[in-house]
């Protein structure tokens, strides 16, 4: 990450004075952000730990999600160091940062697992889109942290896993949905229940990238992406976002109606300016 600018555009720091995220907040995360006009870059900031991820972790990325300027149009999720995430650190299994909570109380435990996921629905949201720069491995919450963004462009080095199963868990950070959607329901339960890695190649053959790049060409692939995706308006990216989302639960009537209601939305905006 650069050194924030006098001009007060780029501010390459743990928490913009706008977000209200101090840098204590972040760097116990494990996690960087740089905010440059309408472009965030979180960064998930533990390399070593191959950026294992935390309850902070997920906090900290769900504040960030709340804390976001309004300018900021596209967020790029990438890792430091050899990975983009190992996934969930399991020294939480013998009770640091806090222990799992053991389902006894299950109002507790959905509320505590709700908070959790927080980190990853932001994602969705129709007035960004959300890009994943995926390198190294991406296990586990670092596999559904990936499967949370919009697009997912990735080097040749890409490994991933849905390690949970193996580990007597279930993955739980909102990847199943995209999984299934992706890749189906027979991929899906294979690539869940045999917990295998899948290379780079693979993940684009099965659609679980759009774009798949040599790993010294990642950085550039990933700035054409977000300068095309900037030249797009930007009611009409939103708009066109909450569309293609509710594509697949719609009848052929139903998304019908809603292209016609997004279009005079869209003609409205356009006429007032």
């Amino acid at each position: 990450m650069g050194d924030a600018s006098t001009n007060g555009r780029r501010e390459a720091v743990n928490g913009p004075p706008e977000t209200g995220l101090s840098v204590p907040d972040l760097d116990a995360a494990g996690l960087l952000l740089e905010v440059d006009g309408p472009v965030a870059t979180v960064t998930l900031n533990r390399p070593e730990r191959r950026n294992a991820m935390t309850f902070a972790t997920w906090r900290g990325l769900a504040a960030i999600g709340r804390a976001l300027p309004a300018e900021v149009r596209v967020v790029v999720l990438r890792g430091a160091g050899p990975s983009f995430s190992a996934g969930i650190d399991l020294g939480m299994f013998s009770g640091e940062g806090g222990g799992l909570p053991d389902g006894s109380d299950p109002d507790a435990a959905d509320r505590f697992i709700a908070e959790l996921q927080e980190g990853y629905t932001w994602l969705r949201r129709p007035d960004l889109v959300t890009v994943a720069a995926v390198h190294g491995h991406a296990i586990g919450a670092g596999f559904q942290l990936a499967l949370s963004c919009d697009i997912r462009v990735i080097a040749d080095d890409a490994k991933f896993c849905m390690k949970e199963p193996a580990l007597g868990l279930v993955p739980d950070l909102t990847g199943t949905k995209p999984l299934v959607e992706i890749a189906g329901i027979g991929r899906a339960l294979e690539l869940c229940l045999t917990a295998r890695t899948v290379h780079a190649d693979e993940a684009a053959r099965i659609g679980l990238a759009e774009t798949l790049v040599p790993r010294d060409g990642l950085d550039g692939a990933v700035r054409e992406l977000v300068d095309a995706l900037l030249a797009v308006d930007a009611g009409a990216s939103a708009a066109t976002k909450r569309l293609l989302w509710q594509a697949a639960g719609n009848t052929l009537d139903q998304q019908s109606a809603a292209e016609r209601r997004e279009q005079i939305g869209r003609l409205r905006d356009l006429s007032a300016r």
